[in-house]
């Protein structure tokens, strides 16, 4: 803890030399502006392009609810401009998507005079784990999730009732399940920054592991649309995997405790006691054996 504090201490001395000064708030406030004007555009910019692909872009979307169509059925729209709106909410999608690695600059070039220098080498395995997870959590629901989702959705079909869902409600839940996911498989990414921070550990994770497949369950249970075990099964496996994988994150970036041994201070410091020892000892002038006055004479031997 000590260590830590004179690290600090050093960071803010190394900033105060190198001429970094401290912002107000209202400074704060202006450079947040800017950052979310220029992130306003970059977004504005990325819809743009997402129209000219919007037909791609739907036809991606909607697949796996047209595959779990019945056959001759298809998507209706029942509001006059539903149709309007779902190639917007798309367009907006994608220029998300396309605007994201310039928004994260833009939240890195905020956060980033606030930070020191250790903390900022926690940046990139951040961003990494959190691209890999967002990408994953993406994959899992538009391949698996939300298939079969639809497909339980379309076993009430019968002659009384047309499976025919609506376009804004099917991508309403399109959405929400893909956020969802995206944000279950982030779970890694939570833990490696409250590992660095040492708040959690890998053995307290361990120790927890039989609460947390209780309350995973739990959650499946209320997010799966259907009472099928196979389904909840299907939304539960990926967060337990995650629980593991985190594990191993929190056990791998945790901070390890220096040893007396690993510290070359330290061990320069014992080099330096053990000479002092020796040169000490040498110097010490050789002592005789103190002799006692005898009290008696010893006989004389014939």
């Amino acid at each position: 803890m000590a260590e830590t504090q004179h690290r600090i201490v050093r960071e803010e001395q190394s900033a105060n030399e190198h001429g970094e000064t401290k912002m107000g708030f209202l400074e704060h406030l202006d450079e947040l502006r800017t950052r979310l004007i220029h992130s306003c555009m970059a977004v504005a910019a990325g819809m743009v392009i997402a129209f000219v692909f919007v037909d791609r872009i739907a036809d991606f979307v909607l697949a796996p609810t047209l595959r779990m169509l019945p056959p001759g059925a298809s998507l209706i729209m029942t509001r006059p401009g539903e149709g309007l709106s779902f190639y917007l909410d798309l367009a907006l999608m994608g220029g998300v998507v396309f605007a994201a690695p310039f928004v994260t600059y833009q939240v890195w070039r905020f956060i980033a005079p606030g930070l020191y220098d250790r903390e900022k080498r926690l940046v990139l395995p951040f961003v990494a784990l959190a691209t890999v997870g967002t990408l994953a959590g993406a994959a899992f629901s538009h391949y698996l999730l939300f298939p079969s989702m639809m497909a339980f959705f379309r076993t009430f079909d019968s002659s009384r009732m047309r499976f025919m869902p609506r376009v804004e409600d099917t991508f309403d839940l399109y959405r929400n399940t893909l956020i969802g996911m995206v944000a279950v498989f982030q779970i890694p990414t939570l833990v490696f920054f409250l590992a660095r921070m040492r708040l959690i550990t890998a053995r307290f994770l361990w120790r927890h592991i039989k609460y947390a497949v209780l309350i995973i369950f739990i959650v499946a249970a209320v997010l799966t649309p259907s009472a099928d075990p196979w389904n909840q099964a299907l939304f539960a496996a990926p967060m337990i995997g995650l629980y593991v994988i985190s594990i191993g994150v929190a056990w791998l970036v945790a901070p390890r405790r220096a040893s007396p041994s690993a510290d070359p201070t330290a061990s320069r410091n014992l080099k330096l006691v053990f000479v002092a020892a020796v040169l000490n000892q040498a110097r010490k002038p050789e002592r005789r054996p103190v002799e006692f006055p005898r009290l008696w004479r010893e006989p004389k031997r014939t």
